[in-house]
């Protein structure tokens, strides 16, 4: 039967963990109040990853972000993938439980990045199908999150924020609001990240995650943002943030630094802007 209770991560800011960061999160965790993890790399029999994830499991909540189960993809979800997460997910009993708007698998070939789907009817329903299949393996809600994208498909036939609306209508899946995607999708398509905020169900939003990109331009000379949280947040996310939250109320909000990861000191600093604007919207 389906867990169906909420996700119960604080309202306050986390990060994305490291191992270089072990020590540093334990001793001085300063704004930090819960952590997230990619399953992909807990799926193991044990040793160090493992032992280190049960300390920090015991202090913080923890979040379980997927990048491998392929939602998107047109085959079938690997029965062998889905049963190492919910091995996963059954002893670490994490606070929340996320996974991509995306595809990355073509037969047996597995492709090292989330790729972009067509907003059709024909990807709704076997999105869906999908989720339903994940939820009940695990046995709980997972929340779905919205990508970052470089060019729209000609045969998108429903708006992004519809389709995922409709996809959590349809089968009872949270969202993940990625605001930097957002800043980084609109950028590249020209359109108007606000507007896009203002079309989200952000009722059903559960989790808020912030990140950093990085710069490039087209064959046109045109911006092209890049997805690579390999730096710290931007201004003009920050302000997406502090809009998002002032329409849908505080949310349990990451910062994600996945390449070039700084020093623990400049980790928790981007935590604690966070925290700072949490702070504005709840007073």
């Amino acid at each position: 039967m389906l867990d169906t209770r909420p996700n119960y991560l604080p309202n306050r800011p986390g990060v994305g963990y490291k191992p270089q960061h072990f020590s540093d999160i334990l001793d001085h965790p300063g704004t930090v109040a819960w952590l997230e993890i990619h399953a992909e790399n807990y799926m193991g029999a044990g040793g160090r990853p493992l032992a280190q994830l049960r300390a920090l499991a015991e202090r913080f909540p923890i979040s379980v972000h997927g990048v491998g189960l392929s939602i998107g993809g047109e085959g079938s979800l690997d029965d062998e993938h889905l049963a190492r997460l919910k091995h996963l997910i059954g002893w670490l009993e994490p606070a929340s439980f996320s996974e991509h708007l995306a595809w990355s698998t073509h037969g047996s070939h597995f492709l090292n990045d989330l790729l972009p789907l067509p907003y059709t009817e024909e990807t709704l329903a076997r999105i869906c199908a999908h989720i339903d299949q994940v939820q009940e393996t695990v046995g709980r809600q997972m929340l779905l999150e919205n990508p970052s994208t470089y060019l729209a498909f000609a045969e998108s036939q429903i708006p992004e924020a519809e389709f995922l609306t409709e996809i959590s209508t349809r089968t009872g899946c949270g969202l993940l609001f990625d605001v930097n995607n957002v800043f980084i999708s609109a950028t590249n398509q020209k359109t108007d990240p606000y507007s896009y905020i203002d079309a989200f169900p952000l009722d059903r939003v559960q989790e808020l995650h912030l990140g950093g990109h990085d710069e490039d331009h087209d064959e046109h000379g045109a911006p092209l943002l890049i997805d690579s949280h390999g730096r710290e947040v931007v201004d003009a996310v920050w302000k997406m943030y502090e809009y998002t939250i002032a329409k849908g109320g505080p949310k349990p909000s990451l910062i994600e630094w996945d390449t070039d990861v700084p020093d623990w000191p400049v980790l928790e600093a981007e935590a604690a802007r966070a925290q700072s604007i949490l702070q504005q919207v709840l007073v």
